[in-house]
């Protein structure tokens, strides 16, 4: 019984010895904050898109307990509404600002916008059903001041941006979801021309085969941008 406390008390002894270890290396976390939880919300994001987003599984990547993640936010979908806004913010070139090309400008917020989403594709799925954080909210302000000092009317102003944020969007979902293979557009496009009688138009385009998104997005914003442009 002797040699048994014996090899407890060592064992208590071993524990105790290596606490200290143990506090110190958990005092090199950084500290819980705002910042690392929505940098790591976004992380976590990126790996496991919206339905990997569990406040547990966040809290573990943080190191820290799920209760503690409440003291800075009060939900997760507060967690959804930072992680977005923060992978929305826009840093346009003070060029760009000084600059009076406005479609120049426009075109350099939208490639940005669609930029962005591209590198966070959950953000695209997000963005219609979220609450707008101060970065969108910026961009679509300075959009519509560049629209406005262009001379676009009031009146048409808010048709314009929506038009903008539709394309933007629906360009961004698509090229997100729409991502075939060569092989398995190869074969999509050989099925349309064994059905070329229904569909000669886009059979003759070679539709299917087209996968030059940004050429497609830039060439799109054009023609948006042609109808927008001052008479």
């Amino acid at each position: 019984m002797a040699a048994k406390r014996g090899g407890a008390q060592s064992k208590r002894s071993q524990r105790t010895a290596a606490s200290p270890r143990s506090v110190q290396e958990a005092s090199r976390e950084p500290p819980l904050s705002l910042e690392r939880i929505v940098a790591t919300a976004v992380e976590l994001l990126d790996a496991e898109g919206v339905d990997g987003l569990k406040m547990r599984r966040l809290a573990d990547r943080l190191g820290s307990g799920a209760m503690s993640l409440y003291w800075h936010v009060g939900n997760k979908e507060e967690v959804f509404d930072l992680a977005l806004d923060s992978v929305l913010e826009y840093r346009a070139p003070p060029q760009i600002i000084e600059s009076q090309d406005w479609r120049g400008e426009v075109v350099h917020m939208l490639e940005d916008w669609r930029a962005s989403m591209l590198r966070h594709p959950w953000s695209a799925s997000l963005l219609p059903r979220r609450a707008l954080g101060p970065n969108i909210l910026g961009r679509l302000e300075l959009l519509s001041k560049t629209l406005s000092r262009a001379g676009v009317a009031d009146a048409d102003l808010n048709v314009a941006i929506w038009s903008l944020w539709n394309f933007v969007i629906g360009a961004t979902t698509t090229r997100a979801s729409f991502d075939l293979s060569d092989d398995d557009r190869a074969a999509a496009q050989q099925r349309l021309t064994r059905l070329s009688e229904r569909y000669p138009t886009i059979e003759r385009t070679r539709l299917l085969l087209d996968n030059d998104w940004d050429g497609a997005f830039r060439k799109g914003l054009d023609f948006l941008l042609d109808g927008l442009a001052p008479r």
